[in-house]
């Protein structure tokens, strides 16, 4: 079994649960604003590989092995629901968060985005790197390895009971 990294964590919801928490949401008095579901906690890829492992009669690491084969390009650790400078509050349903979009300066956007015309007209990548990563600092663009890498990778389908 192939894992991508041994403490990676991700949030996981039925769909049913998922379905009525969006149309609850969707039936909130604001249209204009951002809703985030509870998921609960995060959970650890690898303790659900050995669960999965277990249930299926065997055992980890030994009848079946785990094999960690790294994060993919932009791939990160954990997720992330909001972003360290928003803040969320409550609603009237216990599992459904409003999101408080974060502060920003509409001239400097628009500031930006007539700086990032003027870079993609001129095809000055290097400009519009710098300013995107200006405008968005925790904008971190793949290498052209990363990129390769990504589209080069092969995922093996395999038939049977496998």
């Amino acid at each position: 079994m192939t894992v991508t990294h041994p403490d990676v964590t991700r949030y996981f919801m039925t769909i049913p649960e998922a379905c009525q928490l969006i149309l609850q949401a969707a039936s909130i008095d604001s249209h204009e604003a951002i809703y985030t579901l509870d998921m609960g906690k995060p959970v650890r890829i690898r303790l659900l590989a050995e669960q999965m492992i277990r249930l299926a009669g065997k055992r980890p690491e030994i009848d079946i092995p785990i094999r960690y084969i790294g994060l993919r390009p932009g791939e990160k650790l954990h997720e992330v629901v909001f972003h360290p400078s928003e803040r969320h509050h409550l609603t009237a349903h216990p599992k459904i968060l409003r999101a408080e979009p974060r502060e920003f300066d509409p001239s400097m956007v628009l500031t930006g985005l007539k700086l990032a015309r003027e870079a993609v007209a001129r095809f000055d990548d290097e400009r519009l790197l710098r300013i995107l990563r200006n405008a968005v600092p925790e904008y971190v663009p793949d290498t052209e390895e990363q990129r390769n890498a990504a589209s080069a990778q092969i995922i093996p389908l395999h038939g049977g009971g496998q």
